[in-house]
């Protein structure tokens, strides 16, 4: 991406130099929420992350800085998706209704890097406390349920669970 003057104020009265500095600090947060919006496509979400960044590049005097830049790239981003997928007519209207409210937006993509690292410590743990994790995580599975399939009791698989948030901590 080319080196462009993208100078404004955000919030916190810190001056945004350049949509370089900005696209190093936010592509991420963007690409990762492109991929929960289009369910894993890497192709379209990699270029609606670029086609976000050049429309802020343009729309720059209309942040109002009233919420986080990543929040206003990811609502640029949304846009744009939505737009693309009413132009491919590949989403059912009623799904989109189901999406998060933008300001929720950045403490759900923020809970997907914990919850990544999360899984990678769960794999530290011996087999019954991770196959605890992962029901409960993964699956969302009730305690009665996980109780069911490894064949033990719920209060087994609740304190088991509770043992292996213990030793994540």
């Amino acid at each position: 991406m080319k080196s462009e003057k993208m100078t404004h104020i955000d919030r916190r009265g810190k001056k945004m130099e350049n949509i370089e500095e900005v696209y190093k600090q936010h592509s991420k947060t963007v690409y990762k929420y492109l991929l929960y919006l289009t369910n894993g496509n890497q192709d379209l979400s990699e270029e609606i992350t670029s086609e976000t960044f050049a429309v802020a590049v343009e729309k720059i005097n209309k942040f109002k800085g009233n919420c986080k830049v990543s929040v206003w790239l990811c609502q640029i981003a949304k846009f744009l998706w939505y737009k693309e997928a009413k132009k491919k007519n590949k989403v059912q209207w009623e799904d989109l209704e189901n999406l998060e409210d933008e300001n929720n937006m950045e403490d759900t993509i923020i809970e997907k890097d914990e919850k990544l690292q999360i899984f990678k410590d769960i794999q530290k743990l011996d087999e019954k406390t991770k196959d605890v994790m992962y029901l409960r995580l993964m699956g969302n599975l009730s305690f009665i349920e996980i109780a069911e399939i490894l064949g033990k009791t719920p209060n087994w698989a609740r304190v088991t669970y509770y043992r292996g948030k213990e030793k994540l901590k």
